[in-house]
């Protein structure tokens, strides 16, 4: 008698096409409209019914996580493919770190939505940083050998920095986080002035 298990049962092409076309057009809407978007918007996005948006994410919470999980592997494919591409490092960095701040829309939206799941949402984050933190690495030497990156920053420090760039976004209206980011990133290209220390009477009144 055979022990032997089963193979697992292969998706239809098309069930999958609709899954990866939900969770593109998730993305788009979550960065343009907040996670808070009406299931409506993004299944129209998506070009299906509502229906069938239920049937692959039955609540708001399994549509989220789906679209981080996605836009964390979105990220890290996008690392080697931008090198390839772009005309230069420095270029693909910059490139990426802006695919990253709509990323990082859903990431906040996240936190929302799982409250009370904080063993999940960590979870979560450690993949984020395990799979992330060395494609951003391996751009930065890229740029580095190039001569284009001068700034003595590690991958995770550039990350949290544009982490925190994001973080100020859903407060102000006014606030263009992307020029920021793009100024943050500029300054990778300069040699960065020594730390300020106080000498003389700062350093006796400090």
């Amino acid at each position: 008698m055979s022990t032997a298990t089963p193979s697992p049962r292969r998706r239809r092409p098309d069930v999958e096409r609709n899954e990866r076309a939900l969770l593109d057009a998730a993305a788009a809407v979550f960065a343009s409209s907040g996670v808070d978007a009406p299931v409506r918007e993004v299944a129209s996005a998506a070009g299906v019914g509502v229906g069938t948006l239920y049937r692959h994410f039955p609540t708001r919470s399994d549509l989220v996580v789906a679209v981080y999980r996605h836009q964390i592997d979105s990220c890290a494919e996008a690392g080697p493919a931008l090198l390839e591409s772009a005309p230069t490092p420095f270029a693909a960095v910059l490139s990426w770190a802006h695919l990253f701040v709509d990323f990082l829309g859903t990431k906040h939206g996240l936190a929302r939505v799982w409250e009370g799941d904080t063993a999940g949402f960590t979870a979560l984050h450690t993949l984020f940083i395990e799979r992330l933190v060395p494609v951003l690495a391996e751009m930065l030497d890229e740029a580095r050998e190039a001569g284009e990156v001068v700034a003595p920053t590690t991958a995770y420090q550039l990350i949290r920095a544009v982490g925190d760039l994001v973080a100020w976004a859903p407060q102000d209206p006014d606030y263009d986080v992307r020029h920021s980011v793009t100024l943050l990133v500029s300054g990778l290209r300069q040699e960065q002035p020594t730390t300020w220390r106080p000498t003389g009477a700062e350093a006796d009144s400090a």
